[in-house]
């Protein structure tokens, strides 16, 4: 993959005039946030993965949280206002956002999703996360993200 190749999360933060900063990496699938994290040489509590889930309602919600970190599932519901949530099924991934496991992007997906990001997203200058390819990443300011993106914050984890 050329590093210059956009995706259409990249395409879509040029259109709003949103900047940001591209990173790519080499694997042969997906990964953890944490070895994508090693294999730019970033701090797994800066590059962040999203998570998509169903709620006891049938909704669905996005959480994006530090890659070192594992989503509370009470947290994530009571966030969300939701008696219970799960994780979906991988297979049910492509499907519903049009993204594979380990390139799952919070912008861009067929439908756009409640999405809560982890509180901590307010300590980071800048955060990474999937522009929607496995091996490509974006980095971009809490401020940039919220001219593109509808989102919440709250504590997701621990």
């Amino acid at each position: 993959m050329k590093p210059t190749e956009k995706t259409n999360v990249m395409r879509i933060l040029d259109g709003k005039g949103v900047s940001y900063t591209p990173h790519a990496y080499e694997s042969k699938g997906a990964l953890s946030g944490v070895e994508a994290a090693v294999s730019m040489g970033e701090d797994p509590e800066k590059v962040f993965k999203t998570l998509v889930t169903v709620g006891a309602s049938k909704n669905h919600y996005v959480f994006v949280i530090p890659s070192d970190k594992e989503l509370n599932l009470k947290k994530a519901a009571k966030a969300v206002s939701e008696k219970s949530i799960e994780m979906i099924k991988q297979k049910e991934l492509l499907p519903l956002t049009g993204y594979v496991h380990g390139g799952c992007s919070p912008i861009g997906m067929k439908k756009q999703f409640k999405t809560v990001f982890h509180q901590s997203i307010l300590d980071n200058e800048t955060i990474i996360f999937s522009a929607g390819k496995i091996g490509r990443q974006v980095e971009i300011s809490p401020e940039e993200l919220s001219k593109v993106l509808d989102y919440t914050v709250a504590e997701l984890c621990g």
